[in-house]
């Protein structure tokens, strides 16, 4: 498949699907500003790779004026899997820059029953030092739709804890950064068809754990059941979860907490304003 196919795809054919949410993730949120140096994060996979080629397509289309870089954080892939990664950016057009970390390794030596989760978290830490090196702004992760929806049931059901994955924040350690997700409304089923259309096939997970056959990423998964599940009953059901944390009713909660401060139902309960 020609290159200029596969991005006329993402503008004609799946413009309901994906670019128009991907134009509505950045408006509604206000993800990009005219000046933003932008890191786009690319891990080798379906969503990180067309999150990419979503931004080349609003840099020619869109109105704003604002400079990308696309980084592969090497974190220890196999030769035929960074391989990999450099031919689908090649058959892409994205001019991709890789740099190395040694998180694989390190995380092989510490013994933890969630490695996706420490990894996740070293590779923040990593993507944040090297976009602060090359002077980006803001760093882009691919994240979509379903992803927002698992982490509210995982954070209920794990965490006992009603949160979601926000579509932007400011780091905590890094002043001045900020992360976005512009794929947030897109769903992965559409991602997939966008891949199988395109007849492009994308790393899925190129963890050494994944490789031994490790269930490194099982709750996850489990969540995924769960709401093929749920949606059986009621096809709306993983847009209402969604549309729940757009929606939450203070007077009908035992109790929540911000900036670190509990707040209690009790608090203000029988008090006349």
């Amino acid at each position: 498949m020609e290159v200029k196919e596969i991005e006329r795809s993402i503008i004609k054919k799946y413009r309901k699907e994906i670019w128009s949410k991907f134009v509505r993730a950045i408006n509604e949120f206000s993800l990009i500003q005219d000046e933003d140096a932008i890191m786009v994060c690319i891990s080798g996979g379906k969503d990180s790779f067309l999150m990419a080629k979503c931004f080349q397509e609003i840099q020619k289309h869109g109105h704003m004026s604002f400079s990308c870089r696309y980084v592969v954080m090497d974190p220890g892939y196999s030769e035929e899997n960074k391989n990999k990664i450099e031919e689908n950016a090649k058959k892409l057009a994205i001019p991709i820059e890789f740099f190395s970390s040694d998180i694989f390794e390190v995380v092989s030596t510490i013994e933890t029953k969630s490695p996706c989760y420490l990894c996740a978290k070293m590779r923040r830490g990593h993507l944040y030092n090297y976009a602060k090196e090359i002077g980006c702004n803001k760093i882009a992760l691919g994240h979509h739709f379903d992803d927002v929806v698992e982490t509210v049931l995982l954070s209920m059901f794990y965490v006992s804890e009603f949160k979601t994955m926000m579509p932007k924040l400011y780091s905590d350690n890094f002043p001045g950064l900020e992360l976005i997700r512009p794929m947030y409304f897109i769903r992965e089923e559409d991602i997939k068809r966008w891949a199988k259309t395109n007849e492009l096939t994308f790393l899925n997970c190129a963890c050494k754990f994944t490789e031994k056959n490790l269930d490194g990423d099982g709750k996850r998964a489990e969540m995924k059941k769960v709401l093929a599940y749920l949606k059986s009953l009621n096809p709306d059901i993983d847009y209402n979860i969604y549309k729940s944390t757009t929606n939450v009713n203070l007077n009908c909660v035992l109790g929540y907490h911000k900036d670190g401060i509990q707040y209690d139902f009790l608090d203000d309960y029988g008090k006349k304003e």
